[in-house]
């Protein structure tokens, strides 16, 4: 596998475009498109947030029918979510005039949306910036990267990468997008991740691969706690690298999905450590656990921890933060035997032994925990299992920025 630049754009046959529409926005971007000529298969998950927004649907229709798809249409800034039936009417207005301007079926074009809940689309101003997106669209990777600028709201940085596989001899490209920044802990931000594939691979497989790859990567970041109404995670695949068709069980699939690894926890640490506010990216590993279940759910209880975040902030050794988030995690372990270390590109510093705290410098552990990636690492000593998750610090300027959101 090689990691190469560009995004949504780098697979064969892919394009993409951005445009301002003036959804909520003034002055940026806010509309994106990802289009294949050829037909994709598609995959997909979603929130499991009981309220769903309008193109969460909409995109659970699409993708269940089994039909084509050649199409994405993204907006920022409304997450047209509480939008009732009006909602759902204008998803179909969007779909449909992507189907217009595109030449395709309208049950072929994927929705996604994020933003302000309970706002109603300027569906006028969609259906122009839909126009807009069909007239600009290319295959640059320069694009590609505008359109995961124009799909940010409250995100500091874009989110995209692209890796390549060999299968056969020929050519395989994975390459995709994301945006997260705050209402991040995804349960499959408003957090939405597209991505795209030229390889030649069924339906099936690729949800496959889709759905137990986000178990270990989106599914185990937290900035806030907030599952959003429309979380989104889509793969297509439009087959024009020409492989031979990519199997379950394969050499060629367990290649196929490690570069999709790949791809997601980059992005899913992204978007962690883009969090509102945010001035480091934190990383909660358990090691020597016995299941990985049991690693799982201590680690997504650490970095979902507000008061270990807020120690993160403070650049604090305070251990006793991270103990108490493992003890109250559900997860049975033995407190007495964990080993606590922290870790960062300035060190690595042991701060417990088998529960209790062991001589160790607070200067450097400052030091360590002053890195704009930090990580804790908690060997339990109860197996052999281990797993990550990724949140980050808590800051004042998390609140500052959700309390002007509206405004």
């Amino acid at each position: 596998m090689k990691i190469v630049e560009g995004g949504v754009t780098k697979a064969k046959g892919f394009e993409a475009a951005s445009t301002a529409a003036k959804i909520k926005y003034e002055g940026r971007t806010d509309m994106a498109l990802i289009y294949s000529e050829k037909p994709c298969a598609a995959a997909g998950t979603f929130t499991t947030n009981v309220v769903k927004a309008a193109p969460v649907k909409w995109d659970r229709q699409v993708v269940d029918s089994g039909k084509p798809v050649h199409a994405v249409v993204v907006n920022s800034g409304i997450a047209n979510a509480c939008t009732g039936e009006e909602g759902m009417y204008y998803c179909e207005e969007t779909a449909r005039a992507a189907a217009e301007a595109l030449g395709i079926p309208a049950d072929s074009v994927a929705l996604g949306s994020t933003g302000e809940i309970g706002r109603q689309l300027p569906i006028d101003r969609m259906k122009a910036g839909v126009k807009a997106l069909a007239e600009k669209k290319n295959d640059s990777i320069e694009n590609g990267t505008l359109a995961a600028k124009a799909i940010m709201t409250t995100d500091t940085v874009e989110k995209e990468l692209a890796a390549e596989i060999e299968v056969g001899g020929v050519t395989v490209t994975i390459g995709g997008m994301a945006k997260g920044s705050g209402m991040i802990h995804p349960n499959m931000c408003t957090m939405l991740s597209f991505i795209t594939t030229d390889a030649v691979i069924s339906k099936e497989a690729l949800q496959k691969a889709l759905s137990a790859d986000v178990q270990d990567t989106y599914n185990m970041i937290s900035v806030d706690g907030d599952t959003s109404t429309n979380d989104t995670v889509l793969l297509l695949a439009n087959g024009a690298a020409g492989n031979e068709e990519i199997k379950e069980g394969t050499p060629e699939y367990e290649a196929f999905c490690q570069a999709l690894h790949e791809i997601n926890v980059y992005l899913a640490k992204k978007i962690a450590g883009d969090g509102e506010g945010a001035t480091a990216l934190f990383e909660a590993k358990v090691i020597g656990a016995e299941t990985k279940e049991q690693a799982k759910t201590l680690a997504k209880s650490i970095v979902c921890s507000d008061l270990t975040k807020t120690a993160i902030a403070g650049h604090d050794a305070n251990w006793g933060r991270i103990f108490c988030a493992m003890g109250y995690s559900g997860a049975q372990f033995d407190p007495e035997k964990v080993d606590l270390f922290f870790e960062s590109k300035a060190g690595k510093i042991q701060i417990t032994e088998n529960g209790t705290a062991v001589a160790y410098s607070e200067e450097k552990a400052t030091e360590i925990l002053s890195q704009p990636e930090v990580t804790a690492i908690a060997d339990i000593k109860l197996g052999t299992e281990e797993a990550s998750a990724w949140g980050c610090d808590l800051t004042y300027d998390y609140i500052k920025i959700n309390a002007d959101y509206r405004s």
